[in-house]
C-alpha cells in the first residue's frame, strides 16, 4: 500500500504539537518535509524527527514533487492562500482550523479541491477529545430526556499579552472566538445540526489587548438554547460541559489530556493509556428516574486524536467517508461572520439558507 509523504508547512505550537506526532505515528505517513523557520523549531525538527527535511519557505513543499498531501498549520491570515497554492499544485491539503477567515474563501477552496478530484479537510481535532466524545455518547443515550440548554466553554487565564503573538494582534481571523470559538461552534453543529439564529457577545476585556478574548455565542433550536463561551481572565476553573434535559443534568469539568502530553513531546504511540482520563475530572449525571434521584459519574470516553489522520489516509485508499468535510469547516465560518454581524448590529441574526453543510 503507498506510504503518503506529507509535507507540513509551519512548525510553532500548531505544527509540532498538533500535527507532527500524529503524521510521524502513522505508519502509512512520511512526515517528509517541514517548514521551521526559527532556530529553536529547526533543533526540535532535528532532534524529534531527524528523518525528516527541513525547509524554510512553503514553496519548497508546495513545488516538491515528492509530496503528496500539504498541511497548512500556519497562522490564519495564510490558510487560503497556501491552501489554494498547494490545491493548484495537485497536493492534497489539510489545514489548521479555522478553515479560512471568510466563507467566500472557504467556498472558493471547496470547488477548487472539487474540480481538480484532491482531497480538503479541515483540522477539527477537538472531535477527537475525551471530554467530547463523552458528551455524545450521554446525549445519544437519551437518559437526560429532551435536552432544552447545552453549555460548553473554553475559559483560561492568561492576564498579560505575549508581544508577537498573531492570535492577539487586530485583524481578520484573529481573537479567540476563531480559535476556540471554532472548536465548540463544530461540535455544536455536529451535535444538533444548523440552528435557526446567532446571537454574539464579543469583547475585548484585558488591558492593553487588541482582539477579542471574551465570546459568547447562543445558537438558537426550536426547542433548544445553545451557549458556547471562552474567555482569557477565569482563574477558577469553570465546566467545559453543562446539559440540562428534562430528565436532568450532565455536567463535565477538566480538559482533554492529549494536549499537555503532546507539549511535553509524548508521541501517542509511546502512551499505552493515550486519551484516557484521569479519575478526578469524569463527568457526573444528576437525574430523575422512575420517581428516584439518581447521581452518577460517567466513565469518560478515550480521546483518539490520532483517528484524524487514520481517517485522511483511509479517504485517500477509497475505504473511508471522509470525516472532517470541508463544509462542515466553512459552516463554522459562516457562524463565526454571523457572531460578527451580531455583535456589531446588536442584533439576533437568522441563519436559515446561511449553511451549506448536510442538514442533520
Amino acid at each position: 500500500m503507498k506510504r503518503y509523504k506529507v509535507g507540513l508547512i509551519g512548525f510553532s505550537i500548531g505544527g509540532h504539537v498538533f500535527h507532527a506526532p500524529f503524521i510521524a505515528s502513522n505508519p502509512d505517513l512520511q512526515l517528509y518535509k517541514v517548514t521551521a523557520r526559527k532556530e529553536e523549531q529547526q533543533k526540535m525538527l532535528a532532534e524529534r524527527y531527524p528523518d525528516a527535511i527541513g525547509g524554510l519557505s512553503a514553496d519548497d513543499i508546495i513545488n516538491d514533487p515528492e509530496v503528496d498531501i500539504v498541511v497548512v498549520a500556519t497562522s490564519n491570515d495564510v490558510h487560503y492562500s497556501l491552501t489554494k497554492q498547494a490545491l493548484e499544485a495537485g497536493k492534497h491539503v489539510i489545514v489548521e482550523k479555522p478553515f479560512t477567515n471568510t466563507t467566500t474563501e472557504a467556498d472558493e477552496l471547496i470547488a477548487l479541491a472539487k474540480e481538480k478530484g484532491l482531497l480538503l479537510s479541515v483540522h477539527h481535532n477537538a472531535r477527537f477529545h475525551s471530554d467530547y466524545k463523552t458528551v455524545k455518547r450521554v446525549l445519544a443515550e437519551g437518559r437526560l430526556g429532551r435536552v432544552v440548554s447545552y453549555e460548553a466553554r473554553f475559559d483560561r487565564f492568561r492576564n498579560f499579552l505575549r508581544p508577537g503573538a498573531w492570535r492577539e494582534q487586530a485583524g481578520p481571523g484573529s481573537g479567540i472566538h476563531y480559535d476556540l470559538g471554532a472548536h465548540l461552534i463544530d461540535q455544536a453543529l455536529q451535535l444538533f445540526g444548523h440552528p435557526e439564529s446567532v446571537f454574539a457577545d464579543l469583547r475585548v476585556q484585558r488591558d492593553g489587548a487588541e482582539a477579542i478574548d471574551d465570546f459568547e455565542y447562543i445558537l438558537s433550536y426550536p426547542r433548544l438554547k445553545v451557549t458556547l463561551k471562552g474567555q482569557m481572565l477565569a482563574k477558577e476553573p469553570t465546566p467545559r460541559f453543562a446539559i440540562y434535559g428534562m430528565n436532568g443534568s450532565f455536567v463535565k469539568r477538566g480538559v482533554d489530556p492529549q494536549e499537555n502530553l503532546l507539549r511535553a513531546g509524548v508521541r501517542p504511540e509511546s502512551k499505552a493509556d493515550w486519551g484516557v482520563e484521569p479519575a478526578d475530572i469524569q463527568g457526573s449525571l444528576s437525574l430523575l428516574e422512575n420517581g428516584k434521584d439518581v447521581q452518577e459519574y460517567v466513565l469518560s470516553e478515550v480521546g483518539t486524536g490520532q483517528d484524524f489522520y487514520k481517517n485522511i489516509v483511509a479517504t485517500l485508499r477509497g475505504e473511508e467517508a471522509l470525516y472532517i468535510k470541508p463544509e462542515e469547516a466553512r459552516d463554522v465560518i459562516r457562524i463565526l461572520e454571523l457572531g460578527d454581524i451580531s455583535w456589531r448590529e446588536k442584533r439576533t441574526v437568522p441563519v436559515e439558507g446561511e449553511l451549506i453543510s448536510s442538514k442533520y
